[in-house]
């Protein structure tokens, strides 16, 4: 069974977010987690000055976000009433990323979509501060969809990556059955003015092979220029549906997310954009 967390702040970016989720998986039997995380709400209101005051806001807005979810659940099912799906709404006084990551760890869940941007909506900003800091913090595969994206059965999938990394199964065991599931091609990016030398880099270009059907994989290799120009060409180039890339050491995405903000280059997703975190989790 495929298992889905969905991080709602009841925006219509976040219900876009988990429409693309059921539509992604309308092949699998699958259950998605909606969770609602509030403590920020409740500690950044300066009017709560007592303990017995916060403890009366917080019971109010549990009563208000489990009727929300409600609705949330009621629509979903109403979109796409798929029998191979389940829903559960959770609410949960507590800091986004711990309540994620603790739901992800209880269900083993295999993966979390949500909206690029949630209720601020900045539209100079091509990750809100949500989105970054699952991306960056969550230890699962994230899945972020940009606003007012429809989707769309897949057909091609960009996989940039230099090989230096070991992929762990589970995460491209996924990457592995989305494509199947259309079926989509997966196209390896590698930006280098020289072929796959190294041992290590050839081991992992094996494994990788291994994990993808053969006759849905494609290998490409680009003159090394700027790397974030070149991946948003090949985006364009290859008429990419999903760009996937790993939040790690020593990896393409590392540079964008660590050594300078994911907002400043030029790489703007206009396509859903799945991040592998590449930490170890069995392989179900």
């Amino acid at each position: 069974m495929r298992k889905i967390v969905v991080p709602s702040d009841f925006s219509e970016n976040a219900m876009n977010a988990l429409k693309y989720a059921v539509e992604l998986f309308k092949h699998e039997i699958s259950e998605f987690h909606i969770l609602h995380a509030f403590a920020e709400e409740v500690y950044n209101n300066k009017e709560i000055l007592t303990r017995t005051a916060m403890d009366a806001v917080k019971e109010d807005l549990q009563k208000k976000y489990e009727s929300q979810l409600e609705v949330i659940l009621r629509e979903i099912q109403e979109f796409s009433p798929n029998p191979r799906h389940r829903f559960q709404a959770h609410v949960a006084f507590g800091h986004l990323i711990d309540e994620l990551n603790e739901l992800v760890d209880k269900e083993e869940a295999d993966i979390a979509v949500m909206g690029t941007r949630g209720k601020t909506n900045d539209r100079q900003l091509t990750f809100g501060s949500n989105t970054l800091q699952v991306i960056k913090y969550v230890q699962c595969p994230v899945l972020s969809i940009p606003e007012n994206y429809k989707f769309q059965d897949l057909q091609h999938i960009l996989f940039p990556t230099n090989f230096m990394l070991p992929y762990q199964k589970r995460e491209l065991k996924l990457v592995a059955e989305i494509s199947k599931s259309f079926p989509a091609t997966i196209h390896m990016l590698y930006i280098s003015n020289f072929p796959i030398e190294s041992l290590r880099q050839k081991e992992n270009f094996e494994f990788i092979k291994t994990q993808f059907l053969e006759e849905y994989f494609q290998y490409h290799r680009v003159d090394e220029a700027s790397r974030e120009r070149v991946i948003y060409e090949q985006l364009e180039h290859l008429k990419i549906d999903l760009l996937v890339m790993a939040n790690s050491r020593h990896t393409y995405l590392e540079n964008i997310l660590y050594e300078s903000t994911i907002d400043k280059i030029s790489l703007y997703p206009k396509i859903p954009f799945l991040v592998l975190q590449n930490f170890y989790r069995e392989c179900r």
